[in-house]
Formats: C-alpha cells, sequence, structure tokens
C-alpha cells in the first residue's frame, strides 16, 4: 500500500510549527494521516457513519490533549486514541454478535479501496474484485486479527506499537497477524506481498 506521508511534511515539523501558533498546522497534521486513519476506523467498525464519528471523536481527542502529547510516535498515539474509541463502541453495542461487514465494492470512496495494482488494463476488473474479496476476508477475521493487519498495513505501525495499543505481548500481536496472513492463505492463492508479510 502506498505510505501516507508521501510528499507530506513530517509530523514533528507540523507538530512544532502547530506548538509555534502556525494556524495552518493543524490542518496539516490531519491531512498527513487522515487516509490511513479513516480507512483503519471504517474496516474495524463497518459503517460509514459510525467511521465517521469515531474519525472526528480521534481528532477531536487528539487536539483536546496536543499540548500534553509526550510520546515519541504520533502516528501511534492517534490510532491508540482511534482503537480504544472502537473498542468502547463494541462493548456498547456486545449484544451483536459482530461488526457488519464491510464489503469495499459498495463504496467508490478512494481512501475505502485499496489501490489497483494492475500492470495492465485488461486485468484491471479481475484486479479489483480480487482486492474486494481480500477486504471482505479482511472484514470477517476476527476483531484482533483484524485489527492488527489493519493497523500494520493502513498505519505502517511496528509490532511493537501494536502491542502497546493491543495492550498485548509482541509474540501475542505477532500470532495474531500470523493467523490472519494463514487464514486468508487458506482461502487466496495470490495474497499481496505486504499481506505475506514481504516486501514489495
Amino acid at each position: 500500500m502506498a505510505d501516507p506521508t508521501l510528499d507530506q511534511p513530517d509530523e514533528a515539523e507540523v507538530l512544532a510549527r502547530y506548538r509555534g501558533g502556525d494556524a495552518d498546522a493543524l490542518g496539516d497534521l490531519v491531512a498527513l494521516w487522515e487516509r490511513p486513519l479513516m480507512s483503519f476506523i471504517m474496516r474495524m467498525v463497518g459503517e460509514p457513519a459510525t467511521a465517521q464519528d469515531i474519525f472526528q471523536e480521534t481528532w477531536l481527542r487528539a487536539i483536546g490533549h496536543l499540548d500534553g502529547y509526550r510520546s515519541r510516535s504520533f502516528k501511534s498515539w492517534l490510532f491508540r486514541i482511534a482503537h480504544n474509541l472502537v473498542i468502547d463502541r463494541s462493548r456498547r453495542r456486545k449484544h451483536e454478535a459482530a461488526p457488519l461487514a464491510y464489503d469495499p465494492r459498495e463504496s467508490d470512496a478512494p481512501e475505502e479501496r485499496v489501490p489497483d495494482p494492475a500492470p495492465s488494463p485488461a486485468r484491471a476488473t479481475e484486479t479489483r474484485d480480487t482486492e474486494a474479496e481480500i477486504l471482505a476476508a479482511v472484514a470477517a477475521l476476527p476483531e484482533s486479527q483484524r485489527e492488527v493487519m489493519l493497523l500494520r498495513l493502513e498505519a505502517g505501525l511496528s509490532f511493537k506499537e501494536i502491542a502497546k495499543i493491543q495492550k498485548v505481548s509482541i509474540n501475542t500481536a505477532l500470532g495474531r497477524m500470523h493467523y490472519a496472513v494463514t487464514k486468508l492463505r487458506e482461502q487466496f492463492k495470490d495474497l499481496p506481498a505486504e499481506i505475506r508479510g514481504e516486501p514489495r
């Protein structure tokens, strides 16, 4: 997946500008992580309206505590806030068997679809269908496994950061990723390299 920070300012630089009184810095900070954060939330909760609410609440909480922010990684801190809000929502709706499955084929929003890596137009339709099927399969994973995979792929977090967010050991986080990949391999012969954990 594309690097969300490509051609964008460094988060440390943006944070420094914000703390220095630059009124435009906050917008730059939101833009820096808008796509991966919204994609992560959407694929966790499966409901556009709920995802938008959690996205906005994540930023409201982050902004409200930004002056006191001292973590080494703003990205990790931001996704931890989103994780906690998703968990809170899940607890409120624990009477439901599972979160609604998110089918990316139902939306044309670019942030909710995987970029098409097909090398030729002839394979474009087949590739999009396969990507949609993979994303639907990811949505059907157990919540803890789905979250590890999305935090790794969408946010690009390290397993150390993911373990901290989920409040588990690194081995547990790695194990969840392993089980998720294993389940997807059972369904798909040709998984993208980033899902298999291989360099592209």
